[in-house]
């Protein structure tokens, strides 16, 4: 549940609520990193006090990265639900890749926080490392999921083992947000993202 936190901005209060802070805090931590990102760079992006900063949050710049991984998430159990919604799962699971080939030039930048976060916090915090693995696992198998609903009805001709093809379209997720950095033009990604998803047709 989210809750209104009274920020103290400028000798005005302002209401903000917990969740406005955690996305703001998170494009930053997305956009840099947890280990560059300083507590000068949160406050900025946040808009608020050092006081108020640590009375929200009161772990630091570490709780409010593990709550803005959980933010992340949240969004992927939302986007589980509208494909639990969908008549065909696994068409909108194409559909979203297909989606990355036209996003704007800094989210390419950008790649996935999650993806980011394993490689960075490999050998460096364990803790962290673990947190981004659970939520990739858990996207992992969400793709089983959607699979395994293909193939039984019969709308998918490749019938490798759903894990196997998880973990495909796995490798293809981490891969392709190295490959929108390299090459952030839609008609190169677009034929990209056909190729690999052509693995589940």
């Amino acid at each position: 549940m989210l809750f209104s936190t009274k920020i103290i901005m400028r000798g005005r209060p302002t209401i903000f609520s917990e969740e406005e802070l955690l996305r703001k805090a998170q494009t930053v931590f997305w956009e840099k990193g947890f280990t560059p990102t300083s507590l000068e760079d949160l406050l900025e992006a946040m808009q608020i006090g050092g006081g108020s900063f640590y009375n929200t949050f009161k772990g630091g710049k570490k709780e409010l990265f593990s709550k803005a991984l959980q933010l992340r998430r949240n969004d992927l159990k939302n986007f589980k639900e509208e494909l639990t919604q969908s008549e065909s799962p696994l068409d909108a699971l194409k559909d979203f890749f297909r989606s990355l080939a036209t996003a704007d030039p800094h989210s390419h930048l950008m790649g996935c926080l999650i993806v980011n976060t394993i490689i960075e916090m490999t050998f460096v915090d364990t803790k962290f490392q673990e947190e981004a693995l659970v939520i990739l696992r858990e996207m992992e198998q969400l793709y089983i999921w959607a699979i395994d609903k293909a193939q039984k009805e019969g709308k998918i001709k490749n019938q490798t083992d759903p894990e196997i093809l998880g973990r495909y379209l796995v490798t293809f997720w981490s891969g392709l947000n190295v490959l929108r950095r390299m090459y952030p033009d839609k008609k190169i990604l677009s034929a990209q993202i056909e190729m690999q998803l052509s693995i589940i047709s």
